[in-house]
């Protein structure tokens, strides 16, 4: 990446408010056309949003949109049709067993819905506030109860390819075991057992830490620090790790970019939520030979540099990522990493959703770290951020095509599987969106605007109240 040293989050509240503009007509558009038998709206095909099987894990992306739009705008039709989806087909998802994915689907809506209330943006009568609580609560808990316990107290929750399979994905969906954990949540086990989600939080978080993340120590020779692989595979019969895998990266030995972002984004935002606990609850806590909270936000700060780092190194010069850093095509592009990413190109695509969720973790990090007093350090990855953010917001990334469904264009779903629609005289797949690259932009945006505005500091848990901290 080129770095731009110049940005501000003021100079980005032009380009926040054009995106949301472009966003309101695209949710309407999207919201007046799909139909809920039809399943979830997964990416576009020609500018529409079209279903993909695989696990619905999209649906409260596209609710949570709406209640996204409504709080960078205040238009009253926004929040109505994110309270009306909410109610009407994220229920199955509160209680779904078969997936690690509920904070993708369950902090979008619910949780976007009881933070309008707690911050008096929207008005709700008690139930109401007790109704997303509850919907987190049960989240959380039946994601904590996806597990797979490996030794030395270790364990994961484990991906929908079954209790062997650990995908670095799900760290950005923690959010959900986090928030129901404040809530003063836990999970309820055989003979009563009270299971700590906190403790399953920062279990998950550190096997993720050990076997999907690479440090450059030498683990085998593809070892490069901050790299991420997206799924590690165990042996459930004793625990023992067998090796990398990948679904939707180009190999085990190569970083697939959204997995690597969606890590980027994860950890800088739990290292928040871990700083925002009182020490008392995590002073008896032990997992992975760290202890006490110092241990623990030492350990996660590591984990976000070694990332953040990387991304940074590896990226275009515009901050906008290709699908994976070891696609084969990528050898046809002499010097990619050292100019602006091409979307156009006829060997590889981009991935525009990467950059919307790493893009959040960069900026997070980098307030973290200033906060701290590693202000060179901090000012780094916030302008990493901020440049990201501003190629992001802008054409060839930016849709303003009014006849188009999704708002960030030039993402991809699973380029190994051929799942994404390459248009007539193209080589490889460009032009289209996807519903967790639309949400994480539009999150992206109302990050910043409520630091411009100076508006509470966005994240998950500071509606929440104390819970059982």
């Amino acid at each position: 990446m080129k770095i731009n040293t110049s940005l501000t989050t003021e100079d980005l509240l032009p380009a926040v408010e054009n995106l949301f503009k472009h966003s309101g007509d695209k949710i309407r558009s999207l919201h007046a056309r799909w139909k809920p038998e039809e399943g979830t709206p997964v990416f576009t095909i020609e500018g529409k949003y079209t279903t993909r099987g695989w696990t619905e894990w999209t649906q409260g992306f596209q609710f949570g949109s709406a209640l996204m739009q409504f709080d960078a705008e205040g238009e009253p039709g926004f929040l109505q049709e994110g309270i009306r989806g909410t109610l009407q087909t994220m229920a199955s998802h509160v209680s779904h067993i078969g997936v690690h994915d509920h904070g993708f689907n369950n902090i979008s809506t619910y949780g976007n819905l009881l933070r309008l209330y707690r911050e008096g943006k929207a008005e709700a009568e008690p139930w109401a506030e007790a109704f997303c609580e509850l919907a987190l609560k049960v989240s959380g808990a039946v994601q904590a109860a996806r597990w797979t316990a490996l030794p030395d107290d270790l364990g994961y929750i484990y991906s929908f390819n079954g209790p062997h399979s650990l995908f670095v994905d799900t760290i950005r969906s923690l959010r959900v075991l986090s928030a129901a954990h404040t809530l003063g949540h836990v999970l309820m086990g055989e003979q009563d057992r009270s299971i700590s989600l906190l403790r399953r939080m920062l279990q998950h978080a550190e096997t993720t830490a050990r076997y999907n993340i690479y440090y450059g120590e030498g683990r085998d020779i593809y070892d490069i620090r901050g790299r991420a692989v997206h799924e590690a595979i165990f042996n459930v019969t004793n625990g023992a790790f067998r090796c990398p895998s990948t679904q939707q990266g180009y190999s085990p030995f190569s970083t697939w970019t959204r997995g690597q972002a969606w890590a980027l984004a994860g950890y800088p935002e739990q290292l928040e939520y871990l700083e925002s606990l009182p020490d008392r609850s995590l002073e008896e806590l032990e997992v992975g030979q760290r202890r006490g909270k110092r241990g623990f936000l030492n350990r996660f700060l590591e984990i976000s540099r070694a990332l953040g780092d990387f991304y940074i190194g590896n990226t275009p010069s515009d901050g906008i990522p290709y699908w994976d850093t070891g696609a084969p095509g990528l050898a046809n592009m002499e010097g990619w990493r050292e100019r602006p990413s091409d979307p156009f190109n006829d060997f590889e695509p981009v991935d525009s959703s990467a950059a919307a969720i790493a893009a959040q973790g960069l900026l997070r990090l980098g307030r973290y770290l200033d906060r701290h007093g590693e202000h060179d350090a901090g000012r780094r990855y916030l302008q990493a951020g901020l440049t990201v953010a501003a190629a992001l917001f802008s054409e060839p990334y930016l849709s303003t095509d009014p006849e188009a469904e999704g708002l960030i264009l030039h993402s991809v779903y699973h380029r190994p599987n051929g799942w994404d629609h390459i248009p007539d005289g193209r080589k490889v797949p460009c032009g289209e969106a996807t519903m967790w690259g639309d949400y994480h932009a539009r999150e992206l945006a109302l990050y910043i605007k409520k630091i411009v505005v100076g508006e509470p500091y966005y994240t998950f848990w500071g509606c929440l109240g104390k819970g059982n901290e």
